[in-house]
């Protein structure tokens, strides 16, 4: 639990936020770590907040994946699922994947044509198009898939699927997903699913695309076990990477070590795809997981919201590099029309949600003609703006369909799939921190009402304003390309392991610009010679602008991450300024 009282008696920053620092238990622990290992103080506060003892340090800043990775055969149907996917290779039969047209679904059909392409096989590649056939299998698309194919592959969908599985007559339907599954299962030859009712649900925090590897690992085991070899699967990891940072998962455990290993196969540039990708995103550097989640991610999501849905699995699985040139450029177009479609729909939704009001335990909004693509990312700007969860729908005449993000310790996917069994979604399933679902419009007040009761259960909207939490104090002189780059190494940061943040008091500051449209570029120092670069982005999109940049020779308490800034050959340490308050 943090400490009660606010961090530098900071009870309202100027965007609203009470700082809260480590907790007084969580703090001992930093200094014994320090004592015991040399390291760092504000290293040693990030190893501490992620409960890594003394003696555990050195494996958790260099974790080995053979140590992390769980036995595949610890889910249930697995075995069964790679035995029958090996006898559809060695017997010649045709197989096609069904994917979702998520960054997940992609990277998740990819892995399987990457590898089926190494053992001189290939298949059917099918996403579903998200207007008009929604998310998951169809009974029309599964039908006609089983007419030509003896073996469909359903990754990142299908747990739910009961109508189009038992439709695809013919063909054996190997299921590989991840989100919550009901109480039965569809018929199918074998359900691989970390988050089916009868697991443990220790691995209900992988992403599809690491069950899909772990099904992979299992394919290679059963295949030395006949004493041949398959494909590189290390080599793969960039894709499982990719897919655990966009799809929102918990970077602890195994995640995190699949994460560091892919990124480290990133820098190789050995796949087509990503390389493209990160060109036409302007990357000036490996991708860490920050640019996994907001600059390749969403140029691979923009088919699937936007434009065609296949795109992105193309990219991600071919080896050819004009086509995958191609086919970025044609996403990187699709994902600026996407930010604009986005931008108009935010506007919208807002205003909707703040006329309802936003201290509801849910916020939402729905509209006639919203795109379905982008509802999605809307309603993600909404729960960050708010702390709450939030649904966003689009309406189509009598139909909604909508999606849902939640905050930690709300299990969101659980509530929608209830609303579902109890009549009032047409259907509706996801996951803890996000959930899709289609609703009838004469039911929608109705539906989201009682979606709220559900939430309110949990514990939503106890707290209107998101508290900053802060891992650390500094001061100017101990940021240091070092420090940076030992932070560096308890990484990578993301969902279920923030960013280390941290606390820089009483600082003046020197020099503030406007940079673009809505940036502050700064200069900060502590009165005693020590002195740091600072940014904030969006700065005037909200009170931090206006307030820092007329600064008058006030002195602020400021709060942010630390990054290495690289330019023309130097090397220096940049705040990235999240908050601020007047230091009294």
């Amino acid at each position: 639990m943090d400490d009660a009282r606010a961090y530098l008696g900071v009870e309202a920053s100027l965007t609203g936020r009470r700082w809260r620092g480590p907790s007084a238990e969580t703090a001992r622990a930093a200094e014994a770590l320090a004592q015991a290992s040399a390291r760092p103080l504000p290293l040693c506060a990030v190893l501490a907040r992620a409960g890594v003892a003394p003696e555990e340090a050195e494996a958790y800043l260099a974790p080995k994946l053979r140590d992390l990775l769980p036995d595949p055969r610890s889910l249930h149907d697995m075995e069964r699922a790679a035995a029958r996917f090996l006898e559809a290779v060695h017997r010649g039969e045709r197989i096609a994947v069904f994917a979702d047209y998520d960054v997940d679904g992609g990277a998740s059909a990819a892995l399987l044509l990457d590898w089926l392409r190494h053992a001189g096989r290939e298949a059917t590649l099918y996403v579903p198009d998200r207007i008009d056939e929604g998310y998951g299998p169809n009974v029309p698309a599964m039908r006609k898939l089983a007419t030509a194919h003896d073996l469909i592959l359903c990754v990142d969908c299908g747990t739910l699927s009961h109508a189009p599985v038992a439709a695809a007559e013919g063909a054996d339907v190997v299921i590989l997903d991840h989100h919550l599954a009901g109480e039965t299962l569809p018929e199918a030859h074998a359900v691989v699913n970390p988050n089916r009712q009868d697991e443990a649900g220790d691995l209900g925090h992988l992403c599809a695309a690491a069950v899909v590897f772990l099904m992979l690992v299992e394919a290679g085991r059963q295949l030395r076990g006949t004493g041949r070899a398959g494909p590189d699967l290390m080599a793969m990891l960039d894709l499982v990477a990719l897919a655990t940072v966009a799809d929102v998962a918990p970077l602890r455990g195994v995640n995190r070590a699949l994460v560091r290993a892919g990124l480290n196969r990133m820098r190789a540039r050995e796949r087509p795809g990503l390389v493209a990708l990160a060109d036409v995103a302007r990357l000036s550097r490996p991708p860490d997981s920050g640019a996994l989640g907001f600059a390749l991610g969403p140029r691979v999501n923009a088919g699937g919201r936007v434009g065609q849905a296949d795109l992105g699995a193309r990219l991600l699985a071919t080896n050819d590099p004009a086509e995958a040139e191609a086919l970025a450029a044609r996403l990187d177009a699709l994902n600026e029309e996407r930010r604009a479609i986005e931008a108009a729909v935010r506007d919208a939704a807002l205003a909707q949600a703040e006329a309802r009001g936003l201290d509801a335990p849910l916020v939402w909004a729905a509209g006639e003609g919203w795109h379905p693509g982008v509802v999605g990312i809307v309603a993600s700007r909404l729960k960050e703006m708010t702390n709450r969860p939030s649904v966003v729908i689009g309406l189509d005449g009598t139909e909604g369909k909508g999606s849902g993000r939640s905050v930690a310790g709300v299990d969101l996917g659980a509530a929608v799939q209830r609303l579902a069994g109890e009549g009032l979604l047409i259907k509706g399933g996801g996951h803890r921190m996000a959930a899709g679902l289609t609703v009838a419009g004469d039911r929608l007040e109705e539906a989201m009402a009682r979606l709220s009761e559900l939430l309110a259960r949990q514990g939503a909207g106890a707290e209107r304003a998101a508290a900053l939490k802060l891992d650390a104090m500094l001061m100017p002189r101990a940021a240091t390309p070092e420090l940076v780059e030992a932070l560096e190494a308890a990484g990578p940061y993301g969902a279920g392991a923030p960013a280390p943040r941290f606390a820089f008091p009483s600082l003046a500051v020197r020099h503030a610009r406007r940079v673009g449209e809505s940036h502050l570029k700064l200069e900060l120092d502590d009165g005693e010679g020590g002195r740091i670069g600072a940014i904030a982005f969006g700065a005037f999109d909200g009170p931090l602008g206006p307030r820092l940049e007329p600064h008058g020779g006030a002195r602020f308490h400021v709060a942010g991450r630390l990054e290495l800034n690289h330019w023309q050959g130097r090397t220096r340490v940049e705040l990235r300024l999240d908050d601020a308050a007047e230091a009294r």
